[in-house]
């Protein structure tokens, strides 16, 4: 008992040391003193007359009130600690020791979770995410994979508590998709979902080969923030060419009856966007848009760090050498992600959509390597 007490009041003080980090670096006082200063804005009288400023201080109050709130949080659970601590030691009674463990665990789970919100700091992180899976060459076995890649990242949402909503899919007769366009919707949903951005790799045996050989099959993913509709970046008219077809997705009596999917060319980049999600022309014109407008953004923000990898969404070899994580379900099982090593074996719970613990990875190498 006297061992386990000790190494969990390390345990304790080592969380404490960890928040003091995390206060530190977020500036804790810092944030409490622009939340009063917001507070009070909304306090006067005429906080309402501008409805757009308004809501942007809203906005950013809520913001701040996001990253102080854990802190204080995590602050009573380690006096409810020390509190429980103090008695044992001074009755020598250790009946509540069970209690203590358990707060200690809750302690360093709340830490870590914490500290992952604090990586998630970049200018469009507190976004929703535009999410696009396009299936690499290989027929109906890469067409296949990205179904699977499309209901992992659908779980994954799911799971998080985000908001899935499907903006175009193009599916293949036999099995699979060809390529869809997601909008996930939630908290920091593009913060967390940015660094699946690339070539995702499977290796297994074909349901579709008669003779059960291994095949490796590949499918592209990108992801983009969905920006604010008064984000101004310019786009003139004649760097666009806009076509009409047929919806082939979801959307009642209209379906296939009206050109109302809307498909949008970039002209001087080569970007592609479509949607035929909305059942008017006019509706898929405007999401379109929105989406070409967050492409557009990244792909500024690409140039700016000189890393132009085909944002346009297509990727020139979605093949060997390129991939940033690879999926292994025969002869063994294993879920790899090159960039940062991180590795997981059971491949059907990855596929389920438990994707944290390469979302975490990347977030934190990112994180040293700025």
């Amino acid at each position: 008992m006297e061992q386990n007490i000790y190494l969990d009041k390390e345990k304790l003080e080592n969380a404490i040391s960890s928040l003091d980090e995390l206060a530190l670096s977020l500036d804790v006082n810092g944030l409490r003193d622009k939340i009063k200063e917001l507070n009070k804005k909304q306090m006067e009288q005429n906080f309402w007359d501008d409805n757009e400023k308004a809501q942007k201080i809203i906005k950013e109050l809520n913001s701040y009130q996001r990253k102080v709130n854990p802190y204080d949080e995590i602050s009573d659970l380690i006096e409810d600690a020390n509190d429980i601590l103090l008695l044992m030691e001074m009755e020598d009674d250790y009946s509540s020791y069970d209690e203590f463990k358990k707060l200690i665990l809750n302690i360093e789970k709340k830490v870590s979770e914490y500290k992952l919100e604090t990586l998630l700091n970049g200018e469009f992180d507190e976004n929703d995410a535009i999410l696009s899976i396009h299936a690499g060459a290989g027929g109906t076995e890469a067409q296949d994979w990205a179904s699977m890649l499309l209901r992992m990242y659908v779980r994954y949402a799911t799971n998080k508590g985000f908001k899935v909503e499907t903006l175009d899919i193009l599916k293949e007769d036999e099995a699979g998709i060809k390529s869809v366009t997601l909008k996930i919707s939630g908290e920091h949903a593009y913060g967390f979902l940015k660094g699946e951005k690339g070539v995702h790799r499977l290796v297994r045996i074909s349901p579709f080969d008669a003779n059960k050989r291994r095949h490796t099959s590949f499918s592209s993913v990108d992801v983009f923030p969905d920006i604010d509709g008064d984000i101004d970046i310019e786009i003139k008219d004649e760097d666009l060419k806009i076509d009409t077809y047929r919806s082939s997705g979801a959307g009642g009596q209209h379906v296939n009856t009206t050109d109302s999917a809307v498909r949008i060319t970039h002209i001087p980049t080569g970007i592609v966007v479509q949607c035929q999600n909305e059942r008017s022309q006019i509706q898929n014109r405007e999401r379109a848009m929105q989406t070409l407008k967050a492409k557009l953004l990244a792909l500024a923000e690409e140039e700016r760090k000189e890393k132009i990898d085909d944002l346009q969404g297509n990727y020139s070899q979605i093949a060997w050498g390129s991939q940033i994580r690879s999926y292994v379900f025969q002869p063994y099982t294993l879920v790899k992600d090159h960039r940062t090593n991180c590795e997981v074996g059971d491949v059907n719970k990855v596929m389920d959509g438990d994707l944290d613990p390469f979302i975490n990875a990347y977030l934190q190498s990112n994180a040293t390597k700025e």
